[in-house]
C-alpha cells in the first residue's frame, strides 16, 4: 500500500539562484567567494512512475523529453542536462532509482550570471533525496552537482554555485573556502541600500565562452609557479612577487590572468573586514576595483557590461558600487544603490542604454534569501 502511493505522490523541490557579492573566478582557483541565494528561483515537480521511463517536461520552455533509465545521455536541447546530468551521477554512483516524471520551471533569468543551472540541479537533487531516502547532506548534493555540470553541460564550473543555492540564508552572505569548504556567515547589513542587478541582455553560454579556457590559463600559471616552488598547488598559494618572478618573463598573457586572482583574493577578505565594519563606502570601492581586474586583466567582460558600470559611476551620490557578475562575457552587473534612488536611478540607467546601445535594459532589485527546500 505505501508503495502505490509513494509513486503517486508528488514532491515539489525549490532551489533559488545566487549573486556573488566578491570573488569572481575564483573559486576553481581554491580561493574564496561571498555569495549569497536571491529570492528568484527553480521548481521541481517530481514523481516517481513503477518503470523506467524518464519524462521531463520544462513549463517555460513548453518541451517535452522522454529517455530511460538505462539511456541516460546528454540531450540537444539543452535544458533538460541539468536535470538528467544529477541522475547520471547518482546512476554512476550506484543509486537505484525507479522511472519519474518532473515538471521544471522558475524564475531565475536564464543567462543573466545568476546560476539558474545550478538552481535547477539543487532543485532536482533535493527532490531526489526526498523522493528515495538518500540521506544526502548538502555539500554532497553541491558537490554533485557541480560534478554534473563538468559531465553534462562541459562547463568545469566551481563550488560556489550549488553551494550558495543549497546554504544560502536570509540577511547573510556566506565566506566560503573553495579549498577546504569551511564556510562563515556573514551578517548584511545594508541598511538604506539595495543591491541592484542590470541584466545587459547579453545571454552568454558559459560551455561556448572562454570559460575554460581561462581555467586552463590560471593552471599553467600555476605550473610555471610550481617548477620553482612546490609548495603551491594553485593560485590560492601564490603571491604577486612569485607571478612577478616566475609567470611574467614567460608569459604576460598567464600573468596577467593569475595577477587578477590573487588581488581578488585578497580584495574578498578587505571586502568582507568592510562589511565587518559597516564600511559601505570601502565596500563599493572594492566592487569597482574588481570590475576593473575583470575587465582588463582577467578580459572576461564585454562592451555591454563596461557601459553600464561607467554610466553607474556617473551616479555617486546614488551608487557606491558597480561590476559585472558571474562567469562573463554577458550576464549582470551588482550595484549597490541606495534604496531611496532606486527608482530614478535605474530609470536614468534604462534611458542612457537604449539612447547608447539601442537596446532594452531589465532590472532586478535582489533580496537575500534562504538556501533551497522541499516545498510542504
Amino acid at each position: 500500500m505505501k508503495e502505490s502511493t509513494d509513486h503517486a505522490k508528488v514532491i515539489v523541490a525549490r532551489s533559488p539562484g545566487r549573486i556573488n557579492l566578491i570573488g569572481e573566478h575564483t573559486d576553481y582557483n581554491n580561493g574564496y567567494v561571498l555569495p549569497a541565494a536571491i529570492d528568484k528561483a527553480a521548481y521541481v515537480a517530481f514523481k516517481k512512475r513503477q518503470d523506467d521511463k524518464i519524462i521531463l517536461t520544462s513549463r517555460d520552455f513548453k518541451e517535452t523529453h522522454e529517455t530511460i533509465l538505462d539511456k541516460v545521455e546528454r540531450s540537444e536541447k539543452g535544458w533538460p542536462n541539468y536535470l538528467l546530468g544529477v541522475v547520471d551521477q547518482l546512476l554512476k554512483a550506484g543509486v537505484a532509482l525507479t522511472g519519474f516524471e518532473v515538471e521544471l520551471w522558475g524564475d531565475v533569468p536564464a543567462g543573466a550570471g545568476l546560476s539558474s543551472s545550478a538552481a535547477v540541479e539543487c532543485a532536482m537533487l533535493l527532490a531526489l533525496n526526498e523522493a528515495y531516502h538518500l540521506d544526502m547532506d548538502r555539500m554532497k548534493m553541491a558537490q554533485t552537482a557541480q560534478s554534473a555540470e563538468h559531465a553534462f553541460a562541459g562547463v568545469k564550473v566551481g563550488i560556489m554555485d550549488p553551494f550558495a543555492s543549497l546554504f544560502g540564508k536570509e540577511g547573510h552572505v556566506m565566506r566560503l573556502d573553495c579549498r577546504s569548504l569551511d564556510f562563515v556567515y556573514v551578517p548584511f547589513h545594508t541598511e538604506g541600500y539595495k543591491l541592484v542587478l542590470c541584466d545587459s541582455g547579453v545571454h552568454h553560454s558559459l560551455a561556448s565562452s572562454e570559460y575554460n579556457v581561462r581555467r586552463q590559463q590560471c593552471e599553467a600559471g600555476v605550473a610555471m609557479v610550481a617548477a620553482h616552488r612546490p609548495e603551491v598547488h594553485s593560485l590560492r598559494d601564490a603571491t604577486l612577487p612569485m607571478l612577478e618572478a616566475y609567470v611574467a618573463p614567460k608569459d604576460d598573457l598567464v600573468f596577467r590572468r593569475c595577477k587578477y586572482v590573487v588581488e581578488e583574493n585578497a580584495r574578498l577578505i578587505e571586502a568582507c573586514n568592510n562589511l565587518e565594519d559597516g564600511d559601505l563606502i570601502g565596500f563599493g570601492k572594492r566592487l569597482y576595483q574588481t570590475h576593473e581586474g575583470l575587465s582588463h586583466l582577467y578580459e572576461v567582460s564585454c562592451p555591454e557590461l563596461d557601459f553600464l558600470v561607467e554610466e553607474a559611476r556617473k551616479h555617486p551620490e546614488a551608487v557606491l558600487g558597480s561590476r559585472m557578475m558571474g562567469g562573463g562575457f554577458g550576464g549582470c552587473t551588482l550595484s549597490l544603490v541606495k534604496e531611496g534612488a532606486v527608482e530614478s536611478w535605474s530609470a536614468a540607467m534604462k534611458v542612457a542604454y537604449q539612447k547608447d546601445l539601442g537596446k532594452e535594459l531589465k532590472i532586478y532589485v535582489a533580496n537575500i534569501g534562504n538556501g533551497g527546500n522541499i516545498q510542504h
